[in-house]
């Protein structure tokens, strides 16, 4: 295997990863790997969203099921709690522009506002999948663009300082 296919397959399995997904995968394959910005986005991308289908379907059932296990049940907890705060917080601020504010949710790239967070916070609300999906879709996107276009400024940004 290249050295070049196992950066991409690191960056893909790092944006998989919840509360770091592709805000730590993007900086990494530009700065760390010097992988070429567009492929490295669209890589990103694909692996942020590979998990959001499974876990709109079956991460409540599991977070609730584990949620009074030994070991587990505290984490599980705690998931199932930042999912229902992340949700209330969307529901209590958008109203009528849910999936909107879905969007934004997942698109400004702060921790704990990916893929992850705002698709179980869509599965807890019981909200459309298929919308569900296509803002957590967006939103990953304009995250994506905002984590790329900040990285490769502030690199710019410091070689001319440098330089």
């Amino acid at each position: 295997m290249s050295e070049t296919l196992l950066h991409y397959l690191i960056v893909f399995f790092i944006s998989m990863v919840p509360l770091i997904e592709l805000r730590v995968a993007v900086p990494m394959a530009i700065n760390v790997y010097h992988l070429p910005v567009i492929w490295s986005y669209v890589i990103c991308i694909i692996g942020n969203m590979l998990p959001v289908p499974v876990i709109f379907f079956f991460a409540r059932k599991v977070l609730e099921w584990g949620a009074d296990k030994p070991v587990i049940g505290k984490f599980f907890t705690f998931c199932l709690e930042k999912g229902h705060r992340g949700g209330a917080k969307l529901q209590e601020k958008a109203g009528r522009g849910l999936y909107v504010a879905l969007f934004l949710f997942v698109g400004i790239p702060v921790p704990g506002t990916g893929a992850w967070t705002g698709t179980l916070a869509a599965s807890l609300l019981d909200m459309d999948f298929k919308k569900s999906i296509i803002a957590v879709m967006l939103g990953v996107i304009l995250a994506g663009l905002i984590m790329g276009l900040g990285v490769t400024s502030i690199v710019e940004m410091v070689k001319q300082i440098a330089g």
